[in-house]
């Protein structure tokens, strides 16, 4: 092997090395102080109490508000995203002119560079008034509104990647269906989907994972009222949006309500974890399934 191979293979194993030390450090830390926080809180009581007021002179340590307002945002962005983004990957993949694809798909994944805090803005300033023109109950803070923005952010998350997908379903199974009669929205919906199932929900995944750990958002235009609702016009909080609030400053570091916000961080990496291995494991299945 040549020297130049040799110092291109260490420094790409040095990049693996950083990121598997980074994983590693960051389990770590939350593990730590986690352990700590749970020799004064039972696990029992962090997993069943419906009540989350660590910062209150009542103290309650049940994560199932922060969880619930945490899964409601996300499934109203899910329901956003979802049909939005899947009907975009059709039309471009199938209908679109190719010098049309080649404009909108980039200008699509803009999206997902614009910074969260100004979603979150536009959350709080433009989608809730205009809410609350429909829905007059509606209150200022509220899991319908950053909910919907969330579900615009994650758009080209479904949208690209799955677009990518049914570009890969093979012509001849688009050339089968076309002459056996089918019309090209019957193949679409019967063939290609199916057939590129795998990436498409392996995008979903990916788009809910994004949901879930998103802060910036949640954290201007849901409010800071835990609450274990399933209600989406009222104030709720996320596991982030707490995160966020405690990490301002205020709580007195490495007191017991500080430590909080690495058990709610622990929380949210089981699930990203969770959430990645189903994606991992449906894309398998049905790759294998496919080919």
């Amino acid at each position: 092997m040549k020297r130049g191979e040799k110092i291109i293979e260490g420094v790409l194993f040095l990049c693996a090395l950083i990121t598997i030390l980074t994983t590693v450090g960051i389990i770590w830390v939350l593990l730590k102080e986690s352990i700590s926080f749970f020799t004064e809180v039972s696990v029992f009581d962090f997993l069943t109490d419906k009540e989350w007021t660590p910062l209150f002179s009542d103290k309650h340590f049940g994560i199932l508000p922060l969880l619930s307002g945490t899964l409601l945002t996300t499934v109203v962005a899910i329901v956003v995203a979802l049909p939005l983004g899947l009907t975009i990957a059709i039309y471009l993949n199938e209908y679109a002119p190719k010098s049309f694809r080649k404009v909108v798909k980039p200008l699509l994944e803009i999206l997902a560079a614009i910074p969260t805090v100004v979603y979150g803005f536009f959350a709080l300033i433009v989608v809730t008034p205009f809410l609350q023109s429909i829905f007059p109950g509606l209150s200022g803070f509220n899991a319908l509104s950053p909910g919907i923005v969330m579900g615009i952010m994650i758009v080209p998350f479904i949208s690209s990647l799955s677009e990518d997908a049914l570009a890969a379903v093979p012509s001849s199974l688009r050339e089968a269906s076309y002459g056996l009669g089918a019309t090209k929205l019957q193949t679409s919906f019967k063939v290609l989907i199916p057939a590129a199932s795998s990436g498409i929900i392996s995008s979903v995944i990916l788009a809910l994972s994004r949901a879930i750990g998103e802060t910036m958002i949640v954290a201007i235009a849901a409010g800071q009222q835990p609450r274990l609702t399933l209600d989406p016009t009222v104030p709720i909080e996320t596991i982030t949006a707490f995160i966020v609030q405690v990490s301002l400053g205020d709580v007195p570091h490495g007191s017991l309500e500080y430590k909080t916000i690495f058990a709610a961080g622990l929380t949210l990496f089981v699930f990203t974890l969770i959430l990645n291995n189903v994606s991992f494991y449906v894309n398998r299945r049905y790759k294998l399934k496919y080919d």
